[in-house]
């Protein structure tokens, strides 16, 4: 038996001297420097004892020695466990208390502090900054030769942790063959290839950018400019060298304010991406605009990887997250009895495949909780598919509203109210309200200048919407708060205005 992931990445690989990587610094990796850069990654985990099946945790900052060192941990037969870089002590202590790694790797600065949590979690502490650290001098002196730690398909590739918006977060379990069917899958429906070079903005700690984006590249043989982070001056800097870009909608709505977003300046690329939130229409009809390119929208998970993309040929239509990925299966069904809803019919989205994890890291009771007995995974996503089989996704089904006995979908009332003029965004929550449960609330974002005002707004969706869905309350603000692949933290907003109609009543309002 091989290493399942990585036999797959050298049976693709291009020439040894094919680019694999372009910095930022100007330096180029070959795909023959990425094989002996992650060897020797390898070699230096296995020196510190790291055993197969051993969870390797990471916080560092995005590098090429990052990403070799998750390429690494898969030729070791460990399990890779990125951690996000904005996550505080406190939240680092449980995540390795939690996953119990055999070494956390941190960045070089954030050492002193998380030294008492890897000790208390008995991992060794290495550290890895940008051509720095202890373990990138542990590697820099080991041989780059490596034979490959045997793993078969269902041994564990890496652990992911959920947001934990509700509740503590969850280490998603993902197999080797996870990670390779939906890389297969993504590179065929997506026609990538060798002689494409991805623009690689996006972090690295979670699904879009460690496992799509890297692994598209890694499965096609082709090449990325890999960028410490979103930079509108990088982006236009590296985008004549590029044929594909993936990123968040935050990137296309920031790149749509520079003038040098332009038809001319794109003609040569291929393919946009976005992911990891919903794009709003409007962007989707400016990028097409400006560009005359149509963003590719799909659907993923941290549990799941990608499940569903509009299609590389034929309508990708906005507001959607397109047809179900080749060996995907996904159905919609009545949250409460589980039963199959017709088409356009909103309900509980359920998906099947090779894709869906193994289960939540020693948690079988909540992954015994959200599979279903023939397989299918309950995403917690409120959706529908229409009759032409794109699935459209409405919510999460925590922020579904319950209002005077009536269910409300926040993303219809979303969508009337982005279409308004000079509105950027919305978003609409359930807040706790004395006499219907919750009362529909809209927090929005306008264009400065824009003469929208609360009451311009609530008075527009009179006529749009039956009485039980019109916001009860209008809050204009200046912006939305995100996490860092851009979700609106909905969460967030329904603590700040939790308590609005209890004062409203308190006030006799």
């Amino acid at each position: 038996m091989g290493n399942h992931l990585f036999d797959l990445v050298r049976a693709r690989m291009p020439a040894a001297d094919a680019t694999f990587a372009t910095l930022d610094d100007g330096r180029r990796y070959t795909y023959a420097d990425m094989v002996a850069a992650s060897g020797r990654f390898a070699n230096a985990l296995v020196a510190l004892g790291v055993k197969p099946g051993d969870r390797v945790a990471v916080q560092v900052e995005k590098s090429i020695d990052a990403l070799m060192l998750y390429l690494g941990t898969v030729r070791a037969g460990g399990v890779f466990l990125p951690l996000n870089t904005a996550y505080t002590p406190a939240e680092i202590e449980y995540f390795l208390g939690d996953a119990e790694p055999a070494v956390f790797v941190c960045d070089p600065a954030k050492a002193e502090a998380l030294k008492p949590y890897a000790e208390k979690a008995g991992a060794k502490l290495e550290t890895l900054g940008v051509g720095a650290g202890s373990l990138f001098d542990k590697a820099s002196a080991a041989a780059p030769d490596f034979a490959d730690v045997a793993r078969g398909p269902d041994d564990l590739a890496a652990i992911l942790y959920t947001s934990g918006t509700t509740g503590r977060s969850k280490g998603a379990m993902l197999s080797h063959d996870n990670l390779a069917s939906n890389a297969l899958a993504l590179v065929d429906y997506w026609r990538f290839g060798k002689d494409d070079a991805l623009l690689h903005a996006l972090p690295i700690f979670h699904t879009h950018g460690l496992f799509v984006a890297t692994n598209c590249v890694l499965f096609s043989g082709a090449s990325m400019i890999l960028l410490p982070k979103f930079d509108p001056e990088q982006v236009f800097k590296y985008l004549p060298q590029a044929t594909c870009m993936m990123g968040v909608p935050t990137f296309y709505v920031r790149l749509l304010q520079d003038a040098r977003l332009t038809k001319e300046a794109t003609k040569h690329m291929r393919l946009f991406v976005s992911g990891s939130a919903p794009l709003l229409a409007e962007t989707h009809r400016e990028w097409r605009e400006k560009t005359g390119h149509a963003i590719l929208e799909r659907y993923g998970m941290t549990e799941t990887n990608m499940n569903t993309s509009n299609p590389y040929e034929g309508e990708r239509v906005a507001g959607t997250v397109g047809f179900p990925l080749p060996g995907v299966t996904a159905r919609v069904v009545d949250p409460e009895g589980g039963k199959a809803l017709a088409a356009d019919e909103i309900g509980m989205i359920e998906v099947r495949g090779p894709n869906v994890f193994k289960g939540y890291w020693r948690n079988p009771e909540k992954t015994a909780a959200e599979f279903k007995p023939d397989g299918f995974f309950i995403t917690g996503d409120l959706g529908k598919i229409d009759a032409a089989g794109y699935v459209h996704i409405v919510g999460r089904g925590k922020d579904l509203i319950i209002t005077g006995g009536y269910n409300v979908y926040p993303k219809e009332v979303e969508t009337e109210i982005d279409e308004m003029p000079g509105v950027i965004e919305s978003a609409v929550i359930g807040c706790p309200h004395p006499d219907f449960g919750e009362g529909v609330t809209a927090v929005v974002v306008v264009k400065p200048g824009a003469t929208v005002t609360a009451k311009s707004i609530a008075a527009a969706l009179e006529q749009r919407l039956a009485k039980f869905k019109q916001p009860k309350q209008v809050f204009v603000v200046a912006d939305l708060p995100r996490n860092t692949m851009g979700k609106v933290q909905k969460n967030l907003l329904r603590e700040q205005y939790k308590d609005i109609y209890a004062k409203q009543v308190k006030a006799g309002e």
